[in-house]
């Protein structure tokens, strides 16, 4: 017994310092673009709230769609994962090539999307005209960018199943760079470079319109563009994928390879529209509950996110080891490796929960003075201790299921538990439709429905976890790398 206890306390270190290893860039990445929209927010907030409205508006158009086309091109990353593992360097560069195939057209498609369906869409929703027609002029600049977006995606996808993340956490950073300038110059224009550097100014300078929305449209389809010409560059020139010869001719478009994709990448990308749909509509459904509980949901969503980037992270990487340790056919390896990844999950979340019970009260007070908003935030903080677990599983037993390319029983999985447990569920409590009940739960009640929801995603995924890489560590079922 003594002696086997070095060995596995060995396995545990060496397994951690690799999800680690991978995840924590990840995280830097998520964070760096996640402060890209706080950019916009800030910047087109101090222009007008009229400019800030029609962002916002925008924004929760093209970020689903951008959303959907990142998991679907997340397929990519268990096809190279597993094909690195097995040491089939030569056939990876055909498989990415058709992802930027795919990509390009997801991007042009996603572009056409904005450009023609959005005002129909804005009248459906009954957006005042004036914001609807500065975030349609926000949109037709974004949808340039979504096609640089989407490439980028693939080439980072590629990047990820190489074990490379870092590369996208520094691009990440220079995409924020590159916002944070053009963002100002163009939503302010000249009257808010004077009044960061003053009169002396030249007038060609001072004369520079603001363009307030629109601004903030152009910024980001240039901060897209930047990105993925950075990546581009950064797979051409890097020793690190020499062994791939990514960049020596262009695959054409290959059928198998491209279904393969869509197969593999396909119901990632609707799992993850399916969250994101899953609160934009919590969101919709609690409009009626007054500024004071809308403000409330927002802060305490905002401040649980932040804490959910590093086990959405080592969700991300779990996938990569999965599919390395698979593709070089260490079967029962990577069985210990997945559910190693599902237990530093829940240690990373029970450390989360002990953030927010240290620090929620304080950190609240940055967000808002207000007693009110405090007091119901801090509340649903509560809640989101206990789907903070959940969470943190699921999300990683998900990116396991992925590095054994397993995509198509989560999509089905969180289609159940999001949208009629969690959603359905918490809309119920929220009215107070349920019998017996004796009043509306409110918002408390949507968020019940997230704990529900998101506990029985765990649930299910954990079942779906075990028998699928019990019965490959088995032998009972294979595994195909090419």
């Amino acid at each position: 017994m003594s002696s086997s206890s070095p060995t596995t306390l060995s396995r545990w270190y060496t397994q951690t310092r690799l999800l680690m290893g991978l995840a924590l860039p990840i995280c830097g990445a998520q964070l760096a673009q996640a402060g890209m929209s706080t950019v916009d927010v800030i910047m087109t907030g101090r222009l007008s709230a009229t400019d800030l409205a029609a962002v916002s508006v925008g924004s929760s158009l093209w970020l689903p769609l951008m959303l959907f086309m990142a998991g679907t091109l997340m397929g990519l990353t268990p096809i190279v994962a597993q094909l690195l593992g097995a040491e089939r360097t030569e056939t990876i560069r055909s498989r990415v090539h058709q992802a930027l195939w795919v990509a390009l057209a997801m991007g042009l498609i996603a572009a056409v999307l904005l450009h023609q369906a959005v005002m129909p869409i804005f009248q459906w929703m009954s957006v005042p005209p004036a914001v609807a027609e500065r975030s349609a002029a926000y949109l037709a600049a974004v949808a340039f960018g979504l096609p640089g977006s989407a490439l980028f995606m693939a080439l980072r996808a590629f990047s990820d199943g190489m074990n490379h993340t870092r590369p996208a956490l520094w691009i990440s950073l220079l995409g924020l760079a590159v916002n944070i300038p053009f963002n100002y110059l163009l939503i302010h224009g000249g009257p808010g470079l004077v009044e960061l550097f003053g009169e002396q100014l030249p007038t060609t300078l001072r004369a520079l319109p603001a363009l307030g929305a629109l601004g903030c449209g152009i910024a980001t389809a240039i901060s897209m563009w930047a990105m993925a010409l950075a990546m581009l560059l950064y797979t051409r020139y890097s020793r690190a994928y020499g062994s791939v010869s990514l960049w020596q001719s262009l695959a054409r478009p290959h059928i198998e390879q491209i279904r393969e994709l869509l197969i593999v990448g396909v119901p990632i990308g609707v799992s993850i529209f399916v969250e994101v749909t899953l609160f934009t509509l919590i969101a919709l459904f609690i409009a009626s509950l007054g500024e004071v509980v809308v403000s409330a949901h927002q802060v305490a969503l905002n401040v649980t996110s932040l804490l959910f980037m590093l086990p959405l992270s080592l969700g991300m990487a779990l996938t990569v080891r999965v599919g390395n340790t698979l593709g070089a056919g260490n079967l029962t390896t990577a069985r210990f490796v997945a559910w190693h990844g599902i237990a530093l999950s829940l240690v990373i979340a029970l450390f989360n929960n002990l953030i927010l019970w240290l620090a929620a009260e304080p950190v609240l007070t940055l967000y808002t003075h207000n007693a009110d908003v405090q007091h119901v935030a801090l509340s649903l903080i509560g809640l989101a201790m206990i789907y903070q677990i959940s969470d943190s599983l699921q999300v990683n037993m998900a990116g396991a299921l992925r590095g054994y390319k397993d995509t198509r029983i989560i999509m089905i999985i969180t289609l159940v538990a999001y949208w009629l447990v969690g959603l359905g569920g918490g809309h119920v409590l929220g009215i107070g439709a349920l019998p017996g009940l004796a009043a509306p739960l409110g918002v408390h009640g949507y968020w019940i429905g997230l704990v529900a929801g998101l506990t029985v995603a765990a649930l299910l995924l954990g079942m779906r976890l075990q028998t699928i890489s019990k019965a490959v560590s088995h032998g009972e079922r294979d595994i195909q790398t090419d």
